[in-house]
């Protein structure tokens, strides 16, 4: 069994591949060769998201694919924006028909605020995800959808849907990476049956600047981006780590290894990383 074929089971019966592709701020032109070199390769779970403006070049990456849909585990979300139940209805339509798919295994709101209000406002539109959570319901029910989900939900949002729904949601994606890991949201969600999912696992590359980082890597001899997908795998999360590069990818999937449990626990103390130029994005508390 490779990495690829490792799955995790979503509390709907639906399996998830454990290892996914990210595919944020690959342009649309660009990205299906992508994920047509990352199938190749042998993964079978790609991310995108209505917001990165990709989504129809992942589409003809699929299509381009000799991998049967039914294979391959693809993901998009809703975007933060999308608060009512019409908008996010009409934004799955409109998702699939760029992707040119029948149906998608997953789809996930992309934020409890809008993306202008992220690390700005205590507004968590509780009201407004309750109706983007119902169109994704009642897409699922019409077979548009095998699993619904959420990203960036804290647990007053994870509640908030639970206790005023009739679906749980299926996972949680999160910014989760060493030198930020909220290990109380993610015990949290996997306490609730909430699969974890770690968005952003080499904090977009901020932390191969890192000594503390790179100094361990050098104890397991492999790279740092290996060292942080491998940490991520160990916190038992479905890793999303973004490539574009054939190499990165292949790469990225290299992490036959095992980090001791004291290792995990100093790696786990580093509180902070400096994100430099990425630091602008509010996924990494900026401002918009």
């Amino acid at each position: 069994m490779t990495i690829f074929d490792e799955t995790d089971t979503l509390n709907n019966g639906v399996k998830i591949p454990r290892f996914a592709l990210g595919v944020w701020e690959i342009p649309d032109g660009e990205v299906a060769k992508a994920v047509e070199s990352a199938i190749d390769l042998g993964y079978r779970h790609i991310d995108t998201a209505q917001a990165y403006g990709n989504e129809r070049g992942v589409g003809e990456g699929l299509k381009n694919s000799s991998i049967p849909r039914d294979q391959i585990f693809v993901n998009s979300k809703v975007e933060a924006e999308l608060k009512t139940y019409d908008e996010a209805k009409k934004s799955i339509d409109e998702s699939l028909s760029k992707l040119d798919l029948d149906y998608l295994d997953m789809m996930i709101i992309h934020n409890p605020q809008p993306w202008k209000e992220v690390n700005q406002s205590d507004d968590r539109h509780f009201e407004g995800n309750l109706e983007a959570w119902r169109a994704l319901e009642d897409a699922m029910k019409e077979g548009k959808l095998r699993a619904i989900g959420v990203s960036s939900f804290q647990k007053i949002d994870l509640e908030n849907i639970m206790n005023n729904s009739s679906t749980k949601p299926a996972v949680n994606q999160i910014l989760c990476h060493i030198g930020a890991t909220p290990m109380d949201l993610i015990k949290y969600s996997q306490d609730q049956g909430i699969v974890v999912e770690a968005f952003s696992p080499i904090a977009h590359g901020a932390m191969m600047q890192d000594e503390r980082i790179k100094q361990m890597a050098d104890k397991y001899n492999v790279s740092v981006p290996q060292l942080a997908i491998r940490y991520d795998w160990q916190l038992n999360t479905v890793v999303l780590p973004k490539a574009a590069n054939p190499k990165h990818m292949k790469s990225n999937a290299e992490i036959d290894f095992v980090i001791s449990d004291e290792d995990m626990n100093t790696l786990e103390s580093i509180k902070s990383i400096d994100y430099g130029a990425s630091s602008k994005y509010p996924v990494f508390g900026g401002k918009y």
